[in-house]
């Protein structure tokens, strides 16, 4: 396995691999979790996927099987930013106001969403070392901007996986329920260190995402 790492100016150095990152989004969270969010018949896109947008994917025999999507706290495109500053705003329906103490804005601390594995990953060792590559560029972005902080949303039970991975995650709020998949969230954060080198450790199988439902805005966004 792979990774690749790339904003919207460079999609056209990797093929159809956003395209795919997108599409292996619809067929989890779409078609596979029933979430109401922005998708066609191909592809989930909402609107955060923007110019301020960083991804980190990895591939496998040439084809996409996992991808995060990151950006600063800093970041602003039209009536958004990111999303658990949206959230705290009570610009999404469904993560509550109060889902962190304080939403940061600062260059400082990013934010990651949108994580996925493929299916086709089955072996405990494939998806740890597939969510460590997605991690691992991340961090690489993060940190060439200055970044020292990586927060998201995630299944409580992520802060082992993350710590497993040597990743050091804390709990920075309180547990919810997703109303969608009827999952526990939280948000957490850990350092933009980057690990040592080395082959990933088999650790339990990761969830399948990082992070709940990226909720419609009260606002719909325009078109995709």
């Amino acid at each position: 396995m792979e990774k690749i790492t790339f904003n919207l100016t460079e999609l056209h150095k990797h093929g159809s691999a956003f395209f795919e990152f997108l599409a292996l989004r619809k067929q989890f969270f779409v078609d596979q979790l029933g979430w109401d969010i922005p998708h066609d018949d191909s592809v989930e896109m909402d609107q955060y996927d923007n110019p301020k947008a960083y991804y980190s994917l990895v591939l496998k025999d040439g084809k996409v099987v996992g991808g995060m999507r990151a950006m600063a706290t800093t970041a602003q495109w039209g009536a958004h930013t990111y999303m658990l500053r949206d959230a705290v705003d009570g610009k999404l329906i469904g993560i509550p106001a109060d889902i962190i103490p304080h939403a940061e804005v600062t260059p400082n601390v990013w934010e990651a969403t949108r994580v996925v594995i493929s299916d086709t990953l089955t072996t405990h060792a494939e998806r740890s070392e597939c969510l460590a590559l997605t991690l691992d560029g991340v961090v690489e972005q993060a940190t060439a901007q200055g970044a020292t902080e990586i927060i998201a949303l995630c299944p409580p039970v992520f802060a082992r996986t993350l710590r497993q991975l040597g990743y050091p995650a804390k709990i920075i709020g309180a547990p919810y329920t997703n109303l969608h998949d009827e999952r526990r969230y939280v948000a957490m954060a850990m350092p933009a260190v980057r690990r040592k080198a080395a082959k990933a450790p088999r650790v339990a199988p990761p969830p399948r995402s990082m992070h709940p439902l990226q909720h419609q805005a009260v606002h719909a966004p325009s078109k995709l």
